[in-house]
């Protein structure tokens, strides 16, 4: 059964009880699309491809102007071995990161066309490529601009390098178009929540540790207190997922840790809570914060493999209720669960710093229960294991 029809019948119940989100989203037409032109950017960018090694081969395709001046963004492509049609997943790096090779090929090898993209001006020897976009170091991201000058932003580049990325995987006759998803990490999870709320052609969306409110609360909070009120304005009325989230039309995932040092559950909370409809949540305690880290959860895979390959989807958590010093949350799952955990924490202060932990959950019609403890104030969550070891999550919720 697939994820769509599996769950076709329970959406007015994940949208009110399990998600709390609005029931109806924005029509397409009134969505908010920022700077970019869509229609330019879905159109298949020109390309030239190079050396292939393996399942991977390298290509240059055309990026935005920068400073007058035509651009290039190096990608590697992976393909699985045959003819296809294959579905398609567009790769997203964060900050410090490039187009990772060995990404490519690991989506390539559970069966998927792949695209990751360097969306810092670089080839593959990491040097800046003579007609390269703008570097994605934070003064390239924050730096005072017009509002004539937007398309000179890093973020600008980013996002138009991804949706034409994903515009190339669509015009590959060994790619079906029709099942085309994006997962990103860090910088790149911002980016895919901006993409996956642009890009209605996106099937499925996977931001990992990345989220919006970065003003609100983010590790980039000194930088949005030193900006004029204008300039501040100006940025997060364009750049900042918040903008973008309500739009997002596919199923999206979002992946997380407890204490991530850049985004924080806060900000992490107000983000998903912007999209319409149901999410999922993969939110586990401590998880590092990495490329490699941000890539291996089996939980992305298999959500993507849910909606795109019509496998089992993961387990799907609803808010959280108290009653009688229980917290309890309905879950529905095609898998035996085998573990549930309340995790918890009775810190205050900033979120990197603060105390987890866990204590049993007990699993029992279609619930997991667990006490809470007494303290207060108090933050917690309810995750289940199920019998392939994938973890998900309730949305989390504080007791003052």
């Amino acid at each position: 059964m697939s994820y769509r029809h599996g769950f076709a019948l329970l959406i007015f119940l994940f949208t009110t009880v399990f998600s709390g989100n609005p029931a109806t989203a924005e029509p397409a037409e009134r969505r908010f699309t920022g700077p970019w032109n869509l229609e330019s950017l879905q159109q298949p960018p020109q390309a030239t491809w190079g050396a292939e090694s393996g399942l991977v081969r390298e290509v240059y395709y055309e990026g935005e102007p920068f400073q007058g001046k035509p651009t290039r963004v190096f990608a590697y492509y992976g393909k699985p071995k045959g003819d296809g049609p294959f579905p398609a997943m567009v790769l997203v790096h964060g900050g410090g990161g490039k187009a990772f090779r060995e990404w490519a090929s690991l989506w390539a090898e559970r069966g998927y066309a792949a695209l990751a993209m360097d969306l810092a001006g670089h080839g593959p020897d990491g040097l800046r490529l003579v007609d390269g976009g703008p570097d994605q170091d934070d003064q390239g991201k924050f730096h005072d601009f017009a509002d004539s000058e937007a398309s000179q932003m890093w973020t600008y580049h980013a996002v138009a390098a991804v949706i034409r990325g994903h515009s190339l995987l669509a015009a590959r006759p060994e790619v079906d178009a029709k099942r085309i998803g994006i997962t990103g990490i860090s910088w790149g999870g911002y980016l895919t929540c901006i993409v996956a709320g642009l890009d209605d052609r996106l099937k499925v969306a996977v931001p990992v540790y990345g989220c919006g409110y970065l003003n609100d609360n983010s590790a980039w909070v000194a930088r949005f207190k030193a900006m004029s009120s204008a300039q501040r304005d100006r940025w997060l009325s364009l750049f900042d997922p918040s903008k973008y989230l309500g739009g997002v039309r596919c199923p999206i995932l979002f992946v997380n840790g407890t204490n991530d040092f850049a985004y924080p559950l806060d900000s992490y909370q107000k983000s998903y809570r912007q999209v319409p409809g149901p999410v999922d949540l993969c939110v586990t305690v401590r998880m590092p914060h990495g490329h490699p880290q941000g890539w291996a959860p089996q939980e992305i895979g298999l959500f993507v493999d849910s909606v795109i390959e019509e496998g089992k989807p993961l387990a799907r958590l609803g808010a959280p209720l108290i009653a009688n010093g229980l917290a309890s949350t309905a879950i529905v799952s095609q898998n035996p669960l085998v573990q549930g955990e309340l995790a918890y924490t009775t810190d205050e202060g900033e979120w990197p710093k603060r105390e987890w932990k866990t204590v049993a959950a007990t699993l029992s019609d279609g619930k997991a229960t667990a006490p809470l403890p007494e303290k207060r104030p108090l933050v917690f969550f309810l995750m289940v294991k199920d019998d392939r070891g994938a973890v998900t999550s309730s949305p989390h919720v504080e007791l003052k």
